[in-house]
């Protein structure tokens, strides 16, 4: 299952790449960045819209596939107003599994069974132990986020062509898998209850986050953009109303 261990992954090394990113040569930079590396914590440095900046235009931005993912998606995160540095660990480490070839269809990396569809999952847990039903779970949450918050478009296409539920229907789904899931005792032995509880409780909110890292870096040019248009407005009256 998806454990939010990327930002345990990251080291000193990490570190002062981004110090050295944002000071650019400049010595004074250099010693202030440490200073605030040693006394903050490098949780605080990411926080730093400069590192976003920096890492998406400084030509000698060789960082790790897993803290760029981070930035971005702790960045989008605080945008929407969450502030939970564990929900963006998880997501991000969902994001980063998910992108292997196949991993998003499958519950663990050690099953061999694909779902495409969630009612296929749904179904699923009428015949599955509590091991299985956990996984389950916390894949339909998984899986509800990874596709409405990344290929949101693909969502609505599908939507308005072939009849196929829309974007709530994903929040609906996604939202009630991660709550199933921080219920059971598995969650709270693996230590992600709590984690798993606040993605639930906000799960419109870190979808959106999602859309705008999908929208502004990794299909910036695709999509219609009408529809980016009213599904933005479709978010700020849900969150109006709420």
């Amino acid at each position: 299952m998806i454990l939010p261990t990327v930002r345990a992954s990251f080291g000193r090394k990490d570190a002062m790449h981004i110090v050295h990113l944002l000071a650019r040569g400049d010595a004074d930079l250099v010693r202030g960045a440490e200073r605030r590396l040693d006394e903050e914590g490098f949780d605080a440095l990411l926080d730093d819209p400069r590192v976003l900046n920096a890492l998406l235009t400084a030509p000698d931005a060789a960082a790790p596939t897993n803290l760029v993912f981070y930035v971005l998606v702790r960045h989008a995160l605080l945008e929407v107003g969450l502030g939970d540095r564990a929900t963006a660990d998880y997501v991000t480490s969902m994001v980063v599994a998910f992108g292997k070839a196949g991993r998003a269809y499958r519950v663990s990396e050690g099953t061999e069974d694909e779902y495409h569809y969630l009612v296929d999952m749904v179904a699923r847990l009428a015949d599955a132990d509590r091991h299985e039903a956990f996984l389950v779970m916390t894949h339909l949450g998984n899986f509800s986020l990874w596709l409405s918050g990344l290929f949101p478009d693909y969502v609505e296409a599908r939507t308005h062509r072939k009849g196929a539920p829309p974007i709530g229907y994903y929040e609906r789904m996604g939202a009630t898998g991660y709550h199933l899931a921080a219920r059971s005792p598995e969650a709270k032995t693996r230590g992600v209850d709590g984690v798993l509880n606040e993605v639930a409780r906000h799960f419109g909110g870190v979808r959106t986050a999602l859309n705008l890292v999908s929208d502004r870096y990794l299909c910036p040019q695709g999509g219609n953009p009408v529809n980016r248009v009213l599904r933005e407005v479709s978010t700020r009256m849900r969150d109006v109303r709420r």
